[in-house]
């Protein structure tokens, strides 16, 4: 079977997996943002303890991801010369409304969208 010439070769990500810059330009806090991947994330999610006992040294892979927030414009340029076509993301809404009672988008949040 042969693909057609038009097919749209593409890619896809999570903002939670690839952002990074979790506490930058306001952006406001998520879940995955405050329970870390280690021993811990279940008695949070058990309500064992609270995810105010997390400290630095524990693993929050939304921290840094890969970055994305700082390197968009080289991954992107990295994807066309790869061949895709189409690209889709899924957005941070703690970019865009930081506490999630704000009456207006954050204006930052917007523009890097």
């Amino acid at each position: 079977m042969k693909i057609k010439d038009d097919f749209l070769w593409g890619g896809a990500i999570a903002a939670n997996q690839t952002e990074g810059a979790y506490d930058q330009d306001g952006k406001g806090l998520s879940t995955m943002d405050v329970v870390p991947m280690n021993q811990k994330r279940s008695l949070i999610k058990q309500g064992k303890i609270s995810y105010t006992k997390c400290q630095k040294e524990d693993y929050f892979p939304t921290h840094q991801a890969i970055d994305f927030y700082h390197t968009y414009k080289e991954d992107i340029r990295m994807l066309a010369e790869m061949g895709f076509k189409c690209f889709r993301t899924s957005i941070a809404w703690t970019r865009i409304y930081p506490t999630g009672i704000e009456e207006k988008p954050h204006l930052l949040g917007l523009q890097y969208y």
